[in-house]
């Protein structure tokens, strides 16, 4: 367990990360604000408590690799970056600028420095995350490599083939997270396509299974933990979260999965969104 300092320095990062996602996605007039406010406690626990990286040198050979599969919460990865010191927080603004390096879906392409993939057609995350992992192996690196899928996302047929890939090659240093928000573009996911039961699918697979709340921050870090113990099979993290988290009027709402707000209904977001925050932090 953290100590409520250390919990409180991260429950922080996490609300600033909204925020920045909130105010560039409103910015730009385009995105996908939903999503990428419910995996920013994730990120959080990847990128400052986690993950061995350095970003003064972003190329460090023994990093740990982080893969956004749902490339379209982009701008959480972007705020999470600027703050951990890969580029500065005022280039958060350039977000979908016509030559800005922060694409809509990150481009290996724009080097932005801590961006390790291109993606945007969902599904091929897993098995970039497969190569990276297995290479490390081969190369008898002690790097580990962690890639977020969506739930929606589960519905790829390569994200199963990698899926078979990754527990026959016994990738024990590869680590995935569902963001299971249970909502697509289209609307629920089990009414779209059902995944239930999802964590016996991947059992069945080959793989070690956990399912925590994707938001309490001791869980996630504790599951990640146990994932280092793990031999001769890959992990993965299925983390029930709530899309649009941190500001009600958002939370559970399809719409907001690509729908960006009016500059009035950021001001509300933004104060809904302090509100919540600090009701989480008095609760420690």
């Amino acid at each position: 367990m953290l100590s409520n300092e250390r919990l409180k320095e991260l429950m922080e990062k996490a609300y600033r990360i909204r925020r920045h996602v909130l105010e560039m996605t409103t910015s730009a007039g385009s995105g996908h604000p939903g999503g990428s406010l419910s995996c920013a406690d994730i990120l959080v626990v990847l990128y400052f408590h986690t993950m061995q990286h350095d970003p003064k040198n972003p190329n460090w050979s023994d990093r740990d690799r982080f893969i956004l599969s749902k490339g379209h919460a982009c701008p959480a990865l972007y705020a999470t970056l600027a703050e951990a010191g890969y580029f500065s927080i005022e280039e958060l603004g350039n977000l979908r600028k016509l030559g800005s390096r922060l694409q809509g879906h990150p481009d290996l392409n724009r080097r932005l420095p801590g961006i390790e993939n291109s993606s945007g057609s969902l599904g091929h995350g897993l098995a970039i995350a497969n190569g990276i992992a297995l290479s490390g192996k081969l190369d008898k690196k002690d790097y580990r490599v962690y890639v977020l899928i969506g739930d929606g996302e589960c519905q790829e047929g390569l994200i199963w083939e990698a899926a078979m890939f990754a527990a026959h090659y016994k990738i024990d240093n590869l680590t995935a997270i569902v963001d299971r928000n249970s909502l697509q573009i289209d609307g629920p996911t089990e009414k779209v396509m059902s995944l239930e039961p999802l964590a016996n699918k991947w059992r069945a697979f080959g793989w070690n299974v956990m399912e925590i709340d994707g938001h309490d921050i001791n869980s996630i870090i504790n599951a990640f933990e146990e994932t280092r113990y793990v031999k001769g099979r890959p992990s993965i993290i299925i983390a029930y979260l709530i899309k649009g988290r941190g500001v009600s009027f958002m939370e559970w709402m399809r719409e907001y999965h690509g729908k960006t707000l009016s500059p009035e209904d950021l001001n509300r977001a933004l104060a809904d969104l302090e509100s919540w925050y600090k009701s989480e932090v008095e609760k420690c």
